[in-house]
This record gives C-alpha cells, sequence and structure tokens, in this order.
C-alpha cells in the first residue's frame, strides 16, 4: 500500500507507450509542402494588399464584379 499521495498516483497512471516513428510521406500534406504553402499564402496575400493600395482598387474591381 502507497504511504503518500505521490506514491498512489505513481502506481494508477499508466505507462507511455513507444510512439512509432513513422517515415515523413514524399508527396501529400507534408510539412515541406504545408510550410511552402503557407509562405506563398502569405506572399500572395501581401501583394493583393499592396496592389489594392496602389491602385485603390478593391479585389472585386479587378475580377470586374463592382
Amino acid at each position: 500500500m502507497p504511504k503518500t499521495r505521490e506514491e498512489f498516483l505513481m502506481m494508477t497512471q499508466p505507462k507511455p507507450t513507444i510512439t512509432p516513428k513513422l517515415e515523413e510521406p514524399k508527396f501529400g500534406f507534408n510539412e515541406y509542402a504545408e510550410r511552402l504553402n503557407g509562405r506563398a499564402a502569405m506572399i500572395g496575400f501581401i501583394l493583393m494588399v499592396v496592389i489594392e493600395y496602389v491602385t485603390n482598387q478593391g479585389v472585386l474591381s479587378w475580377l470586374g464584379l463592382k
């Protein structure tokens, strides 16, 4: 029988399992592709804001919807 609360908690908590080391896929949703996609989206957004500021027209005007 455990004498302290800490000893009791150590006995009742499950032991962590070892996680397998999975190989990163060469295509699809991998870390490199997601990071590259995020950077491209940030650059595109900043360019869109700059062009809107310079031309004084919004995205809808560019598309001919306004």
